[in-house]
This record gives C-alpha cells, structure tokens and sequence, in this order.
C-alpha cells in the first residue's frame, strides 16, 4: 500500500488491477440477475420492463417532455414514443397539450399508472428487503453506500444523464467508433 496526496493508502496496482476484475465480475454478476428479475417481476404486470421505466421516470420526476423522457430512459426519441404510445393505449400514461409549445409532445403518468406503479415497486422492494434481511443493519447501509458511490462515478464516469462532450467516445479509442454525440 501507498499513501496518496489526501493520506489514504492507495492498493499497488496489481491489487487495483485484481480489485477491478473482481468488481467487473461482481457487477456483471448483478446487473444481470436484476435483468432477469425485472423481465419476470416486472413483465406479468401487463408492461415492459422499458415501460415500467417510463412510469417510475414520470412518477419520480412528474410531467415532462417527450425529449426529456427519451434523454432519461437513455433512448432515442422514436423508441421513446413507442414505449409512451404503449402505456397511454394501455391507459398508465397520457399526452396532455403542451400550452407553452403546441409542437411538443408532453407526457405525465395517470392515477391508473400511478397505481400500477406503486404495485410493482412495492413487489420489488418487498424482494430488496428479504435479500438483505440477512445482514446487519451496518452491512446493509455499508452496500447502499458502495452501491450509490459506484452509481454515481458511473455516471460521471461514462457521461449518463449528462451532455456528453465531443471528444468522448464509447471506448475511450478514437479509432473505434468516433465522437458520441
């Protein structure tokens, strides 16, 4: 170990390197359980998991543009519009008339949506907490805290949620695929 410029011991790098693969692995691990239980959880509700994102970004961040929709769900706009079409067809969501803009598209989740969208969150959280009943209450928020400040470094890290600069790419390889845009 080595101390950095803040007094923190620094792991060698064959450690860091080890840690890394480890944490690839770990999270690889997850997020592939949560898609799978998304599919199936989330799916017998009469929605896409993409839908149930929709509505938990409606429900969270109220009414907005279709745009902003598209920008949150980390979709294009046409994609985005099929997912709204599919939850206002099914009547979870609706288009209200924009009066500041009459071109834009503006969306907001219905009481209906609001419902079902508190059903199959509180059926997730139900299975959050019988996964973590086992550890201490320290444990619990030990990994609430990891988890959150990998979150957010991701974030940062690959510009989600974010404008994303020019000079970015997918891989950090100019030769690749060019600037994201």
């Amino acid at each position: 170990m080595q101390l950095n410029t803040i007094g923190r011991t620094t792991p060698q790098p064959d450690a860091l390197q080890a840690d890394s693969l480890a944490l690839h692995e770990a999270l690889a691990d997850l997020v592939r359980a949560y898609q799978f239980r998304d599919r199936d959880r989330i799916c017998c509700h009469d929605i896409s998991v993409t839908q149930c994102y929709a509505l938990e970004a409606l429900k969270r961040d109220g009414p907005m543009r279709l745009n902003d929709l598209a920008e949150r769900l980390f979709l294009d706009k046409s994609t985005s519009s099929r997912v709204l079409g599919a939850l206002v067809r099914k009547g979870y969501a609706e288009r209200p008339v924009d009066l500041s803009d009459g071109r834009a598209i503006s969306v907001r989740i219905t009481a209906r949506g609001q419902k079902l969208y508190n059903r199959i969150h509180g059926d997730l959280v139900q299975q959050q907490a019988q996964m973590i009943a086992d550890l201490t209450p320290d444990a619990r928020r030990a990994a609430i805290e990891v988890i959150s400040r990998l979150a957010r470094a991701a974030e940062s890290k690959f510009g989600i949620g974010r404008a994303v600069s020019a000079e970015s790419t997918c891989c950090g390889e100019s030769s690749c695929c060019g600037p994201r845009t």
